[in-house]
């Protein structure tokens, strides 16, 4: 009988192994501002950006709620992609509640006045608790087990095409450079994440000066499993050039019920080559129903809304699924 309990051991610790944890990415209701959740399967956490202030600590809680949803218990980096009040002018609360290793931002505000001053200066009261990474373009933020390659970065770009990219864009011809805008927008910090052969791309509110440097005449980035729509839908970014160069799968739209969501986007969006799926945070009010998804695709479809979230997971395959908790609908995307 000896002779057996080394099998029976082993098989006893096989029964209790955790399963292999895949990519999660939360993309949390602010109601118009950004706070997006992404959890590595090592367990380290990447949020971008935190929300509006305000609102009785409105998004601070949410977060929170999504973290705990994700087991996670701490942010291990705080990715601020630029400063604008419905992105970072939620940092200090959720300092207040939940602990932030590592700050990453741009360097200093592009912006100047008593708005972006106090704006700022919040902000920097909560990066003071931990530790300050200024990232530009070609740098990589070190989750353990996935891989975030900084694209753009306080107004710069990548110069060398990521791995893989650097085709010619054919949707650049005839479009004339946009003309350059003057904020924060404009310096936003925008990323690549690989999870395996699993790819997203979030810029932040980059404008679309800054995509046409991206994807024209050649395309940098190559192309996406998932498009976390930029701007909350809004027509100074998402142009069709870029957009169609990255190729998305998915789009996932972080609006508002009365923000972002514009009919415009939303076509050039919808009607991009190869897309199979557009997701929502909210309906779009403004937009009307011919411009929204199918309600089983909204996280949120009444005005006066719950707050909901839609969840990603990844595997190292490429296969993902996004999840809807208000109906339990979900869809999974097989590997390509």
């Amino acid at each position: 009988m000896w002779k057996l309990r080394p099998a029976i051991l082993l098989m006893g610790a096989a029964a209790v192994l955790p399963a292999a944890r895949n990519l999660e990415v939360y993309c949390i209701d602010v109601e118009g501002g950004k706070a997006t959740l992404w959890v590595a399967p090592s367990g380290e956490s990447m949020l971008v950006d935190a929300g509006w202030p305000g609102f009785n600590h409105r998004d601070a809680e949410r977060i929170a709620a999504a973290a705990k949803a994700a087991g996670v218990r701490k942010i291990d980096y705080l990715v601020v992609t630029h400063f604008h009040t419905d992105h970072a002018g939620g940092v200090l609360q959720l300092s207040e509640k939940m602990s932030i290793r590592n700050f990453v931002d741009h360097g200093a505000s592009s912006e100047t006045g008593k708005p972006a001053e106090v704006l700022f200066g919040e902000y920097s009261r909560a990066r003071d608790k931990g530790t300050h990474i200024v990232v530009k373009p070609g740098d990589t933020i070190p989750i353990k087990g996935l891989d975030v390659q900084i694209v753009s970065a306080d107004g710069n770009l990548i110069e060398s095409p990521l791995p893989g990219a650097g085709q010619p864009n054919p949707d650049c011809a005839g479009y004339p450079p946009p003309a350059p805008d003057h904020t924060e927008n404009a310096h936003s910090i925008g990323m690549v994440v690989t999870y395996g052969s699993f790819r997203s791309v979030d810029l932040g509110d980059l404008t679309k000066d800054k995509e046409y440097g991206l994807v024209c005449p050649n395309n940098k980035l190559g192309t996406v499993d998932l498009f976390m729509v930029s701007h909350h839908g809004w027509d100074p970014s998402n142009s069709a050039p870029f957009v169609h160069a990255i190729h998305p799968r998915v789009a996932l739209m972080n609006n508002g019920a009365r923000k972002g969501g514009v009919a415009e986007v939303w076509q050039t969006i919808h009607d991009t080559p190869g897309l199979e799926d557009f997701w929502q945070l909210h309906f779009s009010v403004s937009a009307g129903k011919d411009h929204n998804s199918a309600d089983s695709y909204i996280a949120n479809v009444d005005e006066e809304c719950q707050g909901l979230w839609l969840r990603v997971t990844a595997q190292k395959d490429g296969t993902f699924t996004v999840y809807n908790p208000r109906n339990k609908f979900e869809r999974t995307y097989k590997q390509r």
